[in-house]
């Protein structure tokens, strides 16, 4: 498949369907309930350019340039670790909310996308993330109590990035777009990339994950115009949940964000973030264009963000209930469990497996997180360089020893608090 199937202009029909759609100007301090349900018509079917092979009821549909074929294993498998991811999810919010982290970011609605992805990555692959990608994570090998260090404040993340082939989470809205191009640049020049004959199963590319928020930071720009450049073997993975904290994609683009591709000269798709087949289907396939050497990409996971931006946020104050309820409909996990039940692929005795799967790594991940020891203040200055600093040494010196005159106040000699 060439790229150029996927940067044709856009339609006029769709020109002058934005163009007709009344809505206030962008400068307006708050979205009008008019402007979210202009929103809403205009983006809730993602448009006829949308890749599915799922549809909401859960029947399965053909495409003719991503069709897959896939065991009833695999299927089974990508239901179990949507089920679980969300399960460890929604304890992390009620960790929250309960005092034991300092805030969570769900990814509640987003599993289809990020399992699809994360399980279109092969071992030699890098994966970049933001700080919502629980589902990735999950594919990449790392247990969900390695991301709880994060939340809690003790740490940047506890994983290897080497041997699990994914960065650490990426707070900086993004920047991790930057990195991830500069990466792919990397395995381009090591030889690593399109190769032939017996050394193309080692070819690699590397996949980038944002929201549709962050298309509007200058770092995401900078890295689609170096990784075109260079033809870097990257693929851009944008979460399109529809809302920027409190701002909705209308106000941040005139035109769908995969054909923004197109500015950049290379090509641009848009899946079905809810349907973890097409997710998987395209990823694919994007993965491979990059690891021959056809990259980049940009792939728009058409979704939506069923809970608050994080804990921090209350998505009532600027979004319709009618909105909620109508992508309650499009759930990724009961679309899959559907199909599953209608074709046989499974019974209810597997869906209940599944369901106390879920419930004992809930149990699990939540002791480890009550469990999880108060890091010493000396902490605070280790790993900030390669080699210990003589300047950073003297202030963790001085620090420590401010602290040792609160030894009566309930500081032992470690710092930590009795």
């Amino acid at each position: 498949m060439s790229p150029e199937h996927w940067t044709r202009p856009s339609r006029p029909d769709e020109r002058d369907r934005i163009a007709d759609t009344a809505v206030p100007a962008a400068t307006s301090a708050t979205p009008t309930r008019e402007q979210v349900i202009a929103g809403l018509r205009a983006t809730s079917e993602g448009g006829a350019d949308l890749v599915q092979l799922l549809t909401p009821e859960g029947q399965r549909v053909s495409h003719p340039d991503f069709d897959i074929d896939i065991t009833d294993e695999q299927l089974r498998g990508m239901y179990r670790d949507m089920v679980l991811v969300r399960r460890a999810d929604r304890e992390g919010n009620a960790l929250q909310r309960q005092g034991q982290l300092g805030i969570w970011v769900p990814l509640l609605g987003q599993e289809a996308a990020q399992i699809g992805a994360g399980r279109a990555l092969r071992p030699q692959d890098m994966a970049f993330p933001s700080y919502r990608e629980h589902g990735v994570a999950w594919c990449r090998g790392i247990d969900p109590t390695e991301l709880l260090g994060i939340f809690r404040g003790t740490d940047h993340g506890s994983w290897d990035p080497n041997e699990t082939g994914m960065g650490l989470y990426t707070i900086v809205i993004g920047n991790q777009c930057v990195n991830a191009t500069g990466y792919a640049m990397g395995q381009k020049f090591e030889g690593k990339v399109g190769n032939s004959g017996d050394d193309a199963a080692a070819n690699e590319a590397t996949m980038v994950f944002f929201g549709d928020g962050a298309t509007s930071q200058g770092d995401v720009h900078e890295g689609m115009v170096w990784a075109s450049v260079y033809d870097a073997p990257v693929v851009f993975f944008c979460q399109n949940n529809q809302w920027a904290i409190s701002e909705p994609t209308e106000r941040q683009s005139r035109v769908p964000l995969y054909e923004r591709a197109k500015g950049y000269g290379f090509p641009g798709i848009r899946v079905d973030g809810n349907d973890v087949l097409a997710s998987l289907a395209v990823s694919r396939w994007a993965m491979n264009e990059a690891r021959q050497g056809n990259g980049p990409l940009l792939i728009e996971a058409f979704t939506y963000r069923m809970d608050a931006h994080t804990t921090s946020d209350d998505a009532t104050r600027y979004r319709m209930g009618d909105e909620l309820e109508a992508w309650k409909l499009k759930d990724p996990i009961e679309r899959l469990r559907v199909h599953l039940l209608r074709e046989g692929i499974a019974d209810q005795d597997f869906l209940d497996g599944v369901e106390t799967e879920a419930d004992e790594l809930a149990a699990r991940f939540r002791q480890f997180c009550v469990d999880m020891p108060d890091p010493p203040p000396e902490r605070i200055f280790s790993a900030a360089y390669a080699e210990e600093s003589p300047v950073v040494a003297a202030q963790r010196e001085d620090y420590l020893d401010y602290l040792s005159g609160f030894a009566d106040s309930g500081h032992d000699t470690e710092g930590s608090v009795r």
